[in-house]
């Protein structure tokens, strides 16, 4: 039997598993449970679109990368963003959404029996905090709520990929997102989102995946980076650009509901996320292309769509926090801090093949510390205390050790999970292979 058929022996294994798993779990709704009275169904309305919108932005994603390798390269580097579609929502239904939403256990991590095979998600109630005092998402029902969460897994191992593309090995990704899932965004997540979570009593603001989403994802990705080192032809052209101003669109499209939606209910929180969401973006790639043209660049299709998803990333913890106006500046800043990644990236020996880093991971970085210059309690009454600009301190000190301990942890967690893969199945796929192209070396197939 030959090595790949031999790996794809465990997963089917374990597909197995699930199927018997499912005779002895089948979470069929009770019958005798107290219909949650808060329900609204406007709410529900839009949480189910919001989700849809979600959704799509990892084929978009799929798309912003795909079209920026290079042409032999093109179809794995899309599949990658699919396979996690496919992967994290399994894991996500197993045990994933237990681990990031049940309840809590020291404020790391979820139980992973809370919510096992889905148990009571159909007929559940609100996620609350042990005291009953915080209810999460309490107008909409819970199966919404966790299939709108998952989507937001879905995506995060996603973005890694931009940084290990035309060099790893298919089976290894699959390995390596399956692990970044269940050990590094999992306990994110339930640190920054569950009442209980050490982040959220900590105090951490972060509306729709600042640390969650795209500092754990680049991070990771920087690792990769370093852990993956340089490809053996570094240098080419992009494949299709069109496929990255298709992405981009699907993307900034997909997350009005990454941000608006993050507000769990059709209210005005949802329209002021909506509005700072296209703000910064919008101001982003303007800056990105205005910043180009005094160096001396010409205005690029590739910039304009860079900028705008750096603007994207920036807002995303920000969004239902600040001002419109201060959006504007979110876009700004994050966009030229951004830009400066990107020139010193390409000066280094670092081969992050699509700057993963430089733009999700400083753009979440940044969007995390703005958070905390902007926020301010008269936009949303969750934030207990002001931003910097506004006199206060505390909520920018809380944020600054927030993410030195979250780089900290995603940084040295995802290289640890590439050592355990690189173990398990080799990273990277061989000099002849890489030379081919992955799309046939690893696919059998051609664009």
């Amino acid at each position: 039997m030959s090595m790949t058929r031999r790996l794809a022996l465990i997963p089917f294994i374990l597909l197995l598993v699930i199927v018997i798993l499912s005779f002895f779990f089948p979470s069929l709704p009770q019958q005798n449970v107290k219909p949650n009275s808060d329900i609204n169904y406007a709410d529900i309305a839009w949480m189910l679109c919001a989700t849809g919108l979600v959704l799509i932005m990892t084929p978009g994603l799929a798309f912003f990368y795909g079209g920026m390798v290079n042409k032999k390269n093109v179809l794995s580097t899309m599949l990658q963003s699919y396979m996690s579609m496919a992967i994290i929502t399994i894991i996500w239904v197993v045990v994933g959404f237990s681990l990031a939403f049940g309840k809590s256990i020291g404020g790391i991590i979820g139980n992973p029996f809370t919510f096992f095979m889905m148990k009571g998600v159909i007929e559940g109630g609100p996620i609350t905090s042990a005291d009953g005092s915080i209810k999460l998402a309490a107008t909409i029902p819970l199966v919404l709520f966790a299939f709108y969460q998952l989507k937001f897994a879905i995506i995060t191992p996603a973005l890694i990929t931009g940084a290990f593309a035309e060099r790893i090995r298919f089976t290894s990704y699959v390995l390596f997102i399956a692990l970044f899932s269940i050990f590094i965004y999992s306990p994110l997540a339930h640190a920054t989102w569950h009442p209980d979570g050490i982040l959220s009593k900590f105090g951490v603001l972060d509306f729709a995946g600042g640390t969650v989403v795209h500092m754990s994802a680049g991070w990771a990705a920087l690792a990769s980076a370093v852990y993956l080192k340089k490809r053996n032809e570094p240098n080419h052209n992009p494949a299709r650009i069109t496929y990255v101003m298709l992405g981009t669109g699907l993307l900034w499209f997909g997350w009005l509901g990454f941000n608006a939606g993050s507000a769990f209910g059709a209210n005005g929180l949802a329209a002021t996320a909506l509005a700072t969401t296209t703000t910064a973006s919008a101001s982003a790639a303007f800056a990105w292309v205005i910043f180009d043209a005094i160096r001396g660049r010409k205005p690029s299709a590739m910039g304009t769509c860079i900028g705008a998803v750096v603007g994207l990333v920036a807002i995303t913890p920000a969004a239902g926090f600040i001002s419109i106006p201060h959006a504007l500046t979110v876009g700004i800043v994050s966009s030229l801090i951004s830009n400066l990644m990107v020139e010193w990236r390409t000066k280094t020996s670092l081969d992050d093949t699509l700057d993963v880093f430089p733009c999700h991971g400083v753009g979440g970085i940044s969007g995390m510390l703005l958070t905390a210059v902007f926020a301010h309690k008269s936009i949303n009454s969750a934030v207990v205390n002001n931003g910097l600009i506004f006199g206060e301190t505390k909520l920018f000190f809380i944020h600054v050790t927030a993410v030195i301990g979250v780089s900290l942890f995603a940084f040295f967690g995802s290289l640890l999970l590439l050592k355990i893969t690189d173990f398990i199945t080799p990273l990277r796929v061989t000099a002849d292979e890489e030379k081919e192209g992955l799309d046939w070396s690893q696919h059998g197939e051609k664009l």
